[in-house]
């Protein structure tokens, strides 16, 4: 049976914000991702070819062909399968950020960038992310590919940054070109690192909450180099430090 015009119109409207919070709906693809997410996620449907391998399972599963599955893809070469998920619901209280390090995002833009959070974050064991409203959505059809399923491990919460932030007993780390040398600051085990705005950085309220400003310095000292680092490379490296410390 021919994929239905109203299945495709369904699967492409998610591509768009409100459509996805209208409906509580986000869209994943590739074999590998699909079948990482299926284990955490909550399946609605599960869109296949016969050269798919990996489990078939969702409250509706159906095998299209490989042209099909060209039309609902946002995938230059897409692979061979799928999968519209429910939106997670998930519940944030600051107990569950206790001696954890967290990633928070003020106002990140870039979809590359904050896939590539989420994946870094997976890597080294950071479990809740905090975005601000203005960060990007992390359901993004773009941002969730970047995520490279990721996303079925880190929990994503978007909230008041600068209100929840007030209600923590942590250290706050926020990032700044005048900031303290990560290499010569006493580190906790347990903080909240803020990574802010590819261009404009930590927003003042934001700031203003903060117990320290860490800087990454460039090598060697009072050498001319970029005014700054790409957003998620930052993170790597203060990830990177931070975990360095608990070896």
């Amino acid at each position: 049976m021919a994929l239905s015009k109203a299945k495709i119109k369904w699967v492409q409207q998610l591509s768009a914000k409100k459509f996805r919070k209208q409906l509580g709906l986000f869209v994943a693809e590739g074999d590998k991702m699909v079948a990482e997410m299926l284990a955490t996620f909550v399946c609605k449907t599960l869109f296949y070819t016969d050269a798919y391998t990996g489990p078939i399972q969702g409250g509706e599963t159906i095998e299209v062909s490989y042209d099909e599955l060209c039309k609902i893809s946002r995938l230059e070469t897409p692979q061979h399968v799928l999968a519209v998920f429910e939106l997670p619901q998930y519940t944030l209280q600051a107990s569950h950020l206790k001696d954890q390090l967290v990633i928070a995002l003020d106002g990140i833009q870039d979809a590359g960038n904050l896939g590539t959070i989420v994946r870094l974050a997976d890597w080294f064991g950071v479990e809740h992310i905090l975005c601000s409203h203005g960060t990007v959505d992390v359901y993004n059809p773009k941002v969730v590919q970047a995520t490279m399923g990721a996303l079925a491990r880190v929990k994503v919460h978007y909230v008041d940054l600068p209100a929840l932030l007030q209600t923590l007993s942590m250290p706050i780390y926020v990032t700044a070109l005048d900031g303290e040398n990560l290499y010569q600051t006493t580190l906790s085990d347990a903080g909240v690192v803020v990574m802010g705005n590819e261009g404009n950085g930590v927003s003042d309220p934001v700031k203003a909450i903060a117990t320290h400003s860490l800087l990454i310095p460039n090598f060697p000292v009072g050498r001319i180099t970029s005014e700054s680092l790409n957003v998620g490379v930052a993170t790597a490296v203060f990830c990177a430090e931070f975990r360095r410390r608990q070896l």
